[in-house]
């Protein structure tokens, strides 16, 4: 049995990574933990989404609605064609 005494950062998907002693490497391990806060936080709390504001969301339809009566989209008569012509589509190596 070893007593080990870390002070680890998580990574971003909150995991926790912990170097072994060798004489644990390729055996399994029972660990214990006890979690606690050892200061204070090292990265800055994440930035929550913007919330739209009844205003914005007006100016989004305004915009949305000016987009709809110039009908940008009019002279496309087939738009599967359209759309394999902008990217020009090839056929992928061995799969002719």
């Amino acid at each position: 049995m070893s007593t080990i005494t870390a002070i680890l950062t998580a990574d971003d998907d909150g995991s926790l990574h912990l170097p072994l002693p060798t004489e644990f490497l390729h055996r399994r391990v029972k660990i214990t933990a006890t979690i606690e806060a050892a200061d204070e936080p090292t990265a800055p709390p994440r930035r929550l989404l913007p919330v739209a504001t009844p205003e914005a969301i007006a100016r989004r339809e305004k915009a949305f609605e000016a987009l709809r009566k110039v009908n940008p989209y009019r002279d496309i008569e087939d738009p599967s064609a359209w759309q394999r012509e902008i990217r020009k589509d090839r056929p992928l190596p061995g799969r002719e």
